[in-house]
């Protein structure tokens, strides 16, 4: 098992939150033209294909039928929880709210996530992580409500409580992943392995095959982007992290670029209260890890 190294977790965490910023314009691209079972397939098996390639690289097979074996029912949960139900939720949010709502408002799953790692990981909240996870939450309610807190005016109610029930399963995803001592890219392909098929099988009873192309380049870019490579980088800074929420928060800088796709690819007019709530998102991000660095030992 590799040894943990928080500088190391923090770059690979910022790779894969760049990454992540373009994906919610992909989203809606393909959902235009795609329903999110349609959009879950095709990203799910390009997403099998690149982890095929990269495990087939570093690991002889013997070696990945190995771990399958010792917890393949751990493995079938897994895949249960991501691609399948996860990203089902996830798409479905998507199809319902505008990109400059479901986007932030799915962020909010690195809260989640740095707040059930102290039961279940036995870490511990520092005051500067809280502090950074109540402003950085409420920057979160700020966008998605656009400026509405008291009305809490969301474009779709149930589009508000598919992405909220898609941070859960998310972080719990996560967290079972921090328990497992599996490597990260057998651990995911073993995963897609077990959930592409129920992927399959629920769209084609479901929604059955795409009436046409458009939609399937955005799709796979997903796959890729979203799913695959991504997903390595990010698995990796959690499992090399010392400090789970201090990596985790990283994933509240990708908005920045991200509205800047939603507005110029997409053509949504971002509300005034996107811009505040991203400026009190990134002051918690900053507040954060300039604690960490006053925190640590100095000479």
């Amino acid at each position: 098992m590799e040894e943990k190294n928080q500088q190391k977790a923090m770059f690979l965490g910022l790779s894969a939150v760049l990454l992540w910023s373009t994906v919610a314009t992909a989203f809606k691209l393909s959902l235009q033209h795609l329903t999110p079972l349609q959009l879950l397939s095709i990203a799910s098996v390009t997403s099998l294909l690149v982890l095929l390639v990269a495990v087939a690289k570093k690991y002889p097979r013997h070696e990945v039928f190995a771990y399958w074996k010792k917890a393949p029912w751990r493995f079938v949960l897994l895949g249960a929880l991501n691609p399948f139900l996860y990203y089902v939720i996830l798409f479905q949010a998507y199809d319902l709210l505008p990109a400059q709502q479901a986007q932030p408002l799915n962020y909010t799953w690195a809260l989640v996530l740095s707040l059930l790692a102290v039961p279940m990981l036995g870490q511990s909240l520092h005051r500067s992580d809280i502090i950074a996870l109540i402003l950085g939450y409420c920057g979160v309610l700020v966008i998605s409500t656009r400026g509405d807190l008291f009305g809490l005016a969301f474009d779709s109610g149930l589009g508000v409580a598919l992405a909220l029930i898609s941070t859960v399963l998310w972080a719990l995803y996560w967290i079972l992943n921090a328990k497992n001592e599996t490597p990260s890219e057998i651990s995911l392909l073993l995963c897609f392995l077990n959930g592409t098929p129920m992927v399959l099988l629920t769209a084609y009873y479901v929604d059955g095959l795409p009436a046409s192309s458009d939609g399937v380049l955005s799709a796979i870019y997903v796959g890729i982007f979203e799913m695959g490579i991504t997903f390595m980088l990010w698995m990796n800074a959690i499992k090399l992290a010392t400090h789970t929420s201090r990596v985790s928060n990283l994933i509240f800088l990708s908005p920045f670029l991200s509205l800047i796709l939603i507005h110029t690819i997409l053509g949504e007019e971002i509300s005034n209260a996107t811009y505040i709530g991203l400026v009190m998102i990134v002051s918690a991000v900053a507040y954060q890890q300039y604690a960490a660095y006053q925190a640590r030992p100095r000479g």
